[in-house]
């Protein structure tokens, strides 16, 4: 493998990292560069605009979620058709959870683990030479995180970038672009994120105009020379979940937008088949599959839909009556007996779990999880241990009778409340998985 890699951080979020980042790989793919993307940390959104702006699978390198041989897997497979790998942070660079020394989830670890520089992408906005004092705190702060060069963002005027770049000069550290204030460059946002990439019809407009912002206030060249050989993580590389199934029933349209890239690629690597299918289509899970998986998304959004889909409900009735269904989340709500939604109305969806949800009073449950499965499901058999990450508004009206999937853990170990339902060949959890916990 012969892969370069830097990674794109920042002080906080909102600093301007995706604007950076998808301006950066527009204009690189452009040029002909072999750009590969990655999301550090369990975000599931950004790496579809990653893919869209590269034209490659996007991808996520989670140092909490994966066991370093997975990293190690993913890099490979990366460095398999990129010569340069881009990993945009989450957050704030050195943000993560209490963990052993690089397993926390934050940006750093993932930059000192593979060995690649940060592009520190600072908003200066009401600040000049200040910008240069936090640079310094950057660089100082952990020394196997090495600070390669700084993008200024948010600038006001040229005097604004002259007085940066000078209190920057005797650090050392190159400034490699500087973009000014331009809120047409803003992708709408939903919750903590942004709205989905194929939401967005203009979203080839939007990353032309990226690719400009890019071409005409960064320095390419010099970013392309700031880029350092990636390291190997692990010796002993690893996959991922396996399939659940030979042919996989694949849930797929605007409800229903979130599996994990690198859970699809491993799966059709084993050499699974995945069937996707529409249940806004009203399009039942093909019979002949093994499996019927039905992923995140946002179902509370398309609740009429779902509600009037009679063909996709009865076949899911009935394909659940001899094999598998699993939802993840947004699946996990569809599943259940009915959602009410942010106007307070309430959708009946397929009614084979007994979950009630509401969005009428949203209540943000987000953070990493480690499951322990009660019994053998889609995820992996009894006593597998999962690590994966939730992040809903829902609130839950009836859990119902149905026995729990998991026992549920947060990043610190601290047992929370059991996990999900499972009745007959029918489960469901909030929690997406990632991988195996080592």
């Amino acid at each position: 493998m012969s892969l370069n890699g830097l990674l794109i951080g920042a002080p906080r979020s909102g600093s301007g990292k995706t604007t950076v980042t998808l301006g950066l790989l527009a204009a690189l793919a452009r040029r002909g560069v072999a750009v590969r993307a990655a999301k550090s940390g369990p975000d599931y959104i950004d790496p579809a605009f990653h893919a869209a702006a590269t034209g490659r699978p996007g991808l996520n390198l989670d140092s909490w979620a994966m066991p370093p041989g997975l990293l190690a897997h993913l890099v490979d497979l990366a460095g398999a058709d990129g010569d340069l790998l881009v990993v945009e942070g989450a957050m704030g660079l050195f943000d993560g959870v209490a963990a052993p020394p690089r397993r926390s989830g934050a940006g750093a670890d993932m930059a000192a683990l593979l060995g690649i520089p940060v592009l520190l992408v600072l908003d200066v906005s009401g600040q000049s030479q200040t910008a240069a004092a936090v640079a310094r705190g950057f660089m100082a702060h952990d020394p196997q995180v090495r600070i390669g060069g700084v993008i200024l963002n948010r600038v006001g005027s040229e005097r604004h970038i002259r007085l940066v770049r000078e209190a920057m000069a005797p650090l050392g550290l190159p400034v490699v672009g500087a973009i000014p204030r331009d809120t047409s460059l803003a992708l709408p946002e939903r919750h903590l994120g942004l709205v989905q990439a194929g939401e967005h019809p203009d979203l080839d407009a939007r990353l032309d105009a990226l690719a400009a912002m890019a071409e005409a206030h960064l320095d390419l060249d010099a970013i392309l020379g700031l880029a350092a050989p990636v390291r190997p993580v692990a010796a002993h590389p690893a996959r991922a979940l396996p399939p659940p199934g030979q042919r996989i029933a694949l849930a797929q349209d605007a409800a229903f937008t979130f599996v994990y890239a690198h859970l699809l690629a491993e799966w059709r690597a084993a050499g699974a088949e995945i069937l996707p299918f529409s249940p806004l289509a009203d399009e039942a899970p093909d019979p002949s599959a093994d499996i019927c998986w039905l992923p995140g998304g946002y179902p509370e959004l398309h609740g009429g839909a779902l509600a009037n889909a009679q063909r996709f409900k009865a076949g899911l009735t009935a394909f659940a009556a001899h094999k598998p269904v699993h939802g993840e989340c947004g699946g996990y709500m569809a599943l259940g007996q009915g959602i009410v939604d942010a106007q307070g109305a309430r959708h009946a969806m397929a009614g084979l779990l007994a979950l009630e949800t509401s969005f009428a009073k949203r209540k943000m449950n987000l953070g990493y999880r480690e499951a322990c499965l009660l019994s053998d499901t889609p995820i992996g058999p009894a006593g597998t241990r999962v690590r994966g990450h939730e992040f809903h508004y829902a609130s839950v009206i009836d859990r119902g009778s149905d026995a729990p999937l998991a026992e549920l853990a947060d990043s610190q170990g601290t047992a929370l409340p059991p996990s999900g339902s499972r009745r007959g060949q029918v489960t469901g959890t909030f929690f997406h998985a990632i991988a195996p916990a080592e």
